[in-house]
């Protein structure tokens, strides 16, 4: 794995001795499942932004589209209103803005505005995806979905979704590679909750591991506040902070070099100091 996650104007150290990078989750949705509607104006959406800042946030992951089951896709039009506003306003801030997009207009518009990062629950399986971001140096995270978010909760089925995942994802950078991007530039997901049962979501998350192994590519985890968390502590989706800093803690233990997280503040404190406490990582061999 190259020790260095290549984010646009940013580089960061992936070294195994230190926690993962904390992505602060800020979606301008009126409809997201955890924050739908609480930042879709554009001063509540920069102040939100600035106290991630100030917590110690790594990368601000900006969505301008609600993926949460059963949603609706979103005109290109209204998406680029919602996200473009705040790539203009926090480009400048010193922290890298990541888009969580599929749409690969909106990639192309936001990498020249400024952003540093796609996120692509698709997988950049949409045409013209891979063309949006193969010319710039932007980071890339790569994920698997199985159908699309109007029905993906509708029975998923896998026969070993840890292998089956993993062969997407390695189909997926394989095509990344072909086209000239390089690994440094490389991270994936698993899509824990986009399309996967409580069990699914719990033997990728104990995979993490084994596919960063077999990829030999940073994973990034976001189990913040879904379902998942919810279903193992039996809180609401408002009270499922504890939860969700566990989840980030065990992921770190895991070797996860990303998290995803809505409580920024609260993630990089315990994470500061799992980092001290923690024996250093030791990935094992498979």
């Amino acid at each position: 794995m190259s020790p260095f996650f290549q984010c646009g104007r940013y580089r960061f150290s992936l070294q195994s001795d230190r926690r993962p990078l904390v992505m602060g989750i800020l979606n301008v949705t009126p409809d997201s499942f955890s924050d739908g509607g609480r930042f879709i104006g554009l001063d509540a959406a920069l102040s939100h932004a600035d106290e991630m800042i100030a917590a110690g946030v790594d990368i601000i992951d900006i969505g301008g589209e609600s993926s949460r089951p059963g949603s609706q896709p979103l005109s290109l039009q209204e998406e680029l209103d919602r996200v473009m506003p705040l790539v203009f306003g926090l480009r400048d801030l010193g922290v890298p803005l990541s888009i969580d997009t599929y749409k690969p207009a909106v990639m192309h518009e936001a990498l020249l505005a400024g952003a540093d990062m796609i996120n692509d629950i698709n997988g950049f399986r949409g045409e013209g995806a891979w063309q949006a971001v193969a010319g710039s140096d932007c980071g890339l995270c790569i994920m698997h979905m199985q159908k699309t978010p109007e029905n993906m909760q509708q029975s998923p089925h896998y026969e070993d979704v840890l292998r089956e995942v993993g062969d997407f994802l390695s189909e997926r950078v394989t095509e990344a590679r072909q086209i000239g991007i390089t690994d440094e530039r490389i991270s994936i997901d698993p899509g824990c909750g986009f399309g996967k049962t409580l069990e699914h979501n719990i033997a990728l998350f104990r995979g993490t591991a084994i596919l960063q192994q077999r990829l030999d590519l940073p994973v990034l985890i976001g189990v913040s506040r879904k379902t998942m968390i919810g279903t193992l502590t039996g809180k609401p989706i408002e009270q499922r902070m504890a939860g969700s800093v566990g989840a980030a803690l065990a992921a770190a233990a895991q070797g996860a070099r990303i998290v995803r997280v809505h409580d920024v503040a609260e993630t990089v404190d315990a994470l500061k100091v799992w980092e001290a406490l923690a024996p250093s990582i030791e990935q094992p061999n498979y």
